[in-house]
Parts: C-alpha cells; sequence; structure tokens
C-alpha cells in the first residue's frame, strides 16, 4: 500500500474512532433506595496541615463501619458563585442503603471513637442527610 493511502486509511479510522466515542451518550445512573449522610467540617485550626491530617486520617478509619455503602472524602473545589459555600475544610458524604444502617453507624463504636478522638479538632460540623423522594 503506498503512504498517501494508508494515510487516508490511518485517518479515517481514527477519525470514526473519535466520532463514536465523542456521538456516544453516556447514561446517568440514577441512584435510587439510597440514604446519603454529607458532613461538612470546619476545622478549629484551618491552616494547621497536621489537624487536617489528622481529620483525614480519622475518617479513613471511619471507613470500616459496616454499615457504610460507599463513600468520599473532599475539599472544598476551586469554584466560586454566589450560591457555593466552600468555607469548609473537609467534606464526608457516605451512603447507606437504609435510614436504619445510618442510625446503626451513629451508634458504632468506630464512629463513636472517631467522635470523641477528633472533636477537638473543629469548632461546627453541619450535616446534610437525604433520601429517595
Amino acid at each position: 500500500m503506498d503512504r498517501r493511502k494508508f494515510g487516508i486509511t490511518t485517518l479515517a479510522a481514527a477519525g470514526t474512532v473519535l466520532t463514536s466515542q465523542i456521538v456516544k451518550p453516556t447514561k446517568k445512573k440514577e441512584m435510587k433506595n439510597v440514604f446519603i449522610h454529607h458532613v461538612f467540617f470546619w476545622l478549629a485550626n484551618p491552616n494547621s496541615t497536621a489537624d487536617l491530617d489528622q481529620l483525614v486520617n480519622g475518617l479513613k478509619k471511619l471507613t470500616a463501619c459496616k454499615s457504610i455503602k460507599n463513600y468520599h472524602i473532599g475539599v472544598p473545589a476551586a469554584t466560586s458563585r454566589d450560591v457555593i459555600d466552600g468555607s469548609y475544610s473537609i467534606s464526608w458524604y457516605t451512603t447507606f442503603a437504609t435510614a436504619k444502617d445510618q442510625d446503626d453507624y451513629q451508634v458504632d463504636p468506630i464512629h463513636l471513637a472517631f467522635v470523641e478522638s477528633n472533636k477537638n479538632l473543629w469548632n461546627k460540623v453541619v450535616v446534610y442527610d437525604s433520601v429517595d423522594l
């Protein structure tokens, strides 16, 4: 095959692959039958990396609670709009299969130990719980 035909064939094939990847819509999966527990922590010493590290490590230990289905530990995103509150230090997002599982989590010895060991790190905590419509 001569170089021109090879180049044209290669470009055509690459274009087909790229087009097929761009055109295909992704199907979104709605989370159903889930209890969402989202906690926002404001550190008492927000400039302390040691306090931040301790809180993150404590949250990672919390993942051992059997009733937690999924979790995410995060920090404020670099977004800026009037409706965004990025004043918190750490976000702890968990999902549970049922409200009872979340209730069990609240009294789990791992959770109770987390609160006792780390409560001196924060000066404010806000929790948002939500369930399906």
